[in-house]
């Protein structure tokens, strides 16, 4: 999903009249394509950057600070990127100035929860819809997973995003010739495991093939947000049977 570009009128709607040139390089410069605006960094990245050094110039206090904390979440920082940048800058930018800086960014983050942003910064990582909530599924899942049909002719192919520690019940995809599934990463990490078998670290670009008749589970990693394709392998008599949920021993036993 591509980013929509900065467009800034605030210097030339308080300072047009008086600072021209100052009103032009503030909303052209800056927050044009020169600098905010350029390839280089994502918009996420820029305010990662602006927050840092207004930070670390003792600026916690000011107007300027929050606006740009405001203007980072906008931009996909999570709550837990703050949390580890300003616990990091209290290093280098001094004790009371992080504490400034949680106070700010505990304020912005304390209305909701960050879900709907990560969800939005991990779609940045992807060319493929995140989709729908996964209603229909959500029973046999572990947490929350969303769903994007990609295409129903041929084979059927859907990206399965699932957030943080998410991941699927047992089960077994059913054929009496053929059949199976196969899964392809595409964004995170994630996990497979075969009942019986170590699990296997899914990463974007790798292929895990998934005979029919073999009990298994596919989720995310525990730290992060993951999405696949799956691919429905056509067989005879195909079906899926749903099983018991993953355990929490078994989960954190990979």
């Amino acid at each position: 999903m591509a980013e929509q570009p900065i467009v800034q009128t605030a210097g030339r709607t308080q300072l047009g009249e008086f600072a021209p040139e100052f009103a032009r390089l503030n909303d052209d410069v800056l927050f044009g394509k020169i600098v905010w605006n350029d390839s280089v960094f994502s918009l996420h990245d820029h305010s990662l950057i602006t927050i840092s050094i207004l930070l670390g110039k003792g600026m916690a206090g000011e107007s300027s600070f929050r606006s740009h904390i405001e203007l980072g979440k906008k931009h996909g920082i999570t709550r837990k990127e703050i949390a580890a940048l300003l616990t990091q800058a209290a290093f280098y930018a001094g004790w009371p100035n992080a504490w400034a800086g949680f106070r700010v960014a505990k304020e912005i983050w304390a209305e909701n929860h960050d879900t709907d942003n990560e969800l939005a910064r991990f779609q940045q990582e992807m060319i493929f819809p995140i989709g729908e909530p996964n209603d229909t599924f959500a029973k046999y899942f572990s947490g929350k997973s969303w769903l994007a049909p990609i295409s129903d002719e041929q084979v059927k192919v859907s990206n399965v995003t699932f957030e943080p520690g998410c991941r699927n019940n047992w089960h077994i995809h059913k054929a009496e010739s053929g059949g199976g599934q196969m899964l392809i990463g595409v964004a995170g990490r994630g996990w497979y495991q075969e009942e019986g078998k170590p699990a296997q670290e899914i990463l974007p670009g790798m292929v895990i093939h998934i005979p029919a008749n073999v009990k298994h589970w596919h989720g995310a990693a525990a730290d992060s947000w993951f999405a696949h394709l799956a691919f429905s392998v056509p067989g005879e008599k195909s079906s899926t049977e749903w099983l018991e949920p993953v355990t929490e021993l078994e989960y954190n036993q990979r």
